[in-house]
């Protein structure tokens, strides 16, 4: 099934039913009062996480979803069924979005978490609600509110513990298959990896910890090159980055200078990602002379003049992943008990949480904007000539 993790739909709750008017009718009973029963109250429209669901690309084929209007109410004082309510389920990890203001409605971060997007109509009042001790018999009813009306995006983000980070064939997916029980697609080739993969690392017994590898990053990725930033997004729930580096890359670029490219194109998406805690992974060591081994990574870490955790393996081999995923769930586990007992600390994980969400909702948005932009002007460069577009004018002047 293709992945796709974004959506922009329209909802429509349903309109509450009217009340009605009508009088008791009986024989021998002249003057029977009211007993115009209410409306039925509108359908609401809800959104549920579910385990069982993992894109979202039911969404992109109907894009409007109308919950049941209530039904009219009856005489005999009979009050109108209510609307059926619409369940629209979503991945887990999912952010509902009000397209038109922006404002977040929820986030579902657990399954069967559920959201209501949009409320039913109130329902209408029969004319039995207005009889009074000087109106026996009234002839007023009360109309159904008309259900709310939305235009909402899902964005799913992936739930992992740890990130992966790098360009394309730096090892990503070697190191997930290495690791876990994952089997991404592998080749020599750039851009195997095409959507977001997840793979349980099981360190100990009853110890484990989710890890996602993401499409690798090129120069450029912030301005829309490669596949872009759009799955950098995924990397936000994260609470460890490891960025993988190909310490024998094939076209004999320089590693150092691969790995800075990468950390610049993170800064441009959120600088408040970027400063998240990231440990340095120097992947492929295993194509290297031990000769040259220790002189390549201190070259790397002078000239990137990188202070943090570094770690040196094979991702093809297995040497020194070990550690590596031990060190990775000492420290989750080690976050985990912290946020449990300082509130201090777990409320500072929600505000960075929610910083990094915004500014990468800020700079997709800023991206797609530009792409529109730079849509609208090749469009009007075809349609009209006459606007400056850097044509050559030729002057004929008769001497």
């Amino acid at each position: 099934m293709k992945f796709v993790d974004e959506a922009s739909i329209s909802v429509d709750a349903g309109k509450g039913g009217n009340g009605c008017m009508s009088f008791h009718r009986e024989k021998f009973v002249a003057k029977g009062g009211p007993n115009g029963g209410d409306g039925g109250d509108g359908g609401s429209v809800f959104v549920q996480a579910d385990d069982a669901v993992n894109t979202l690309i039911d969404y992109r084929y109907t894009r409007r979803y109308r919950a049941e209007n209530g039904k009219n109410g009856q005489s005999r004082d009979m009050t109108g069924h209510k609307g059926e309510d619409i369940i629209l389920k979503v991945p887990v990890g999912t952010t509902i979005i009000d397209e038109d203001t922006l404002e977040v409605l929820g986030d579902l971060a657990e399954d069967q978490q559920t959201l209501m997007v949009a409320q039913g109509g109130f329902h209408g009042l029969g004319n039995t609600r207005f009889k009074s001790s000087v109106n026996r018999a009234p002839r007023q009813t009360k109309p159904g509110q008309p259900g709310e009306s939305r235009n909402i995006k899902f964005e799913m983000k992936v739930l992992a513990d740890v990130g992966l980070l790098g360009l394309p064939n730096a090892g990503k997916s070697t190191f997930i298959r290495s690791v876990s029980a994952a089997k991404p697609k592998v080749a020599d080739y750039p851009f195997t990896t095409l959507v977001p993969n997840l793979g349980v690392v099981s360190v100990r017994q009853h110890k484990s910890f989710v890890i996602a590898d993401i499409p690798g990053l090129i120069e450029g990725a912030s301005d829309g090159a490669g596949l872009g930033i759009r799955f950098l997004k995924h990397l936000v729930r994260t609470q460890l980055m490891l960025h993988i580096v190909d310490m024998a890359p094939f076209d004999e670029s320089d590693p150092a200078e691969n790995m800075l490219s990468i950390s610049r194109e993170l800064e441009r998406f959120s600088p408040a990602l970027a400063e998240r805690d990231r440990w340095l992974v120097l992947n492929k060591l295993d194509l290297v002379s031990e000769e040259e081994h220790d002189e390549l990574c201190q070259a790397l870490l002078e000239k990137t003049g990188w202070k943090g955790p570094v770690y040196q393996i094979s991702a093809l081999t297995g040497e020194g992943t070990k550690p590596l995923t031990n060190d990775i769930m000492d420290y989750i586990e080690e976050r985990r008990e912290r946020a449990a007992e300082d509130p201090e600390f777990a409320a500072q994980i929600v505000e960075e949480r929610e910083t990094v969400e915004q500014e990468s909702r800020d700079r997709m948005e800023e991206l797609a904007e530009f792409r529109r932009q730079r849509a609208a002007a090749r469009k009007a460069g075809l349609e009209d000539d006459d606007e400056d577009d850097y044509d050559v004018e030729v002057e004929w002047v008769q001497e």
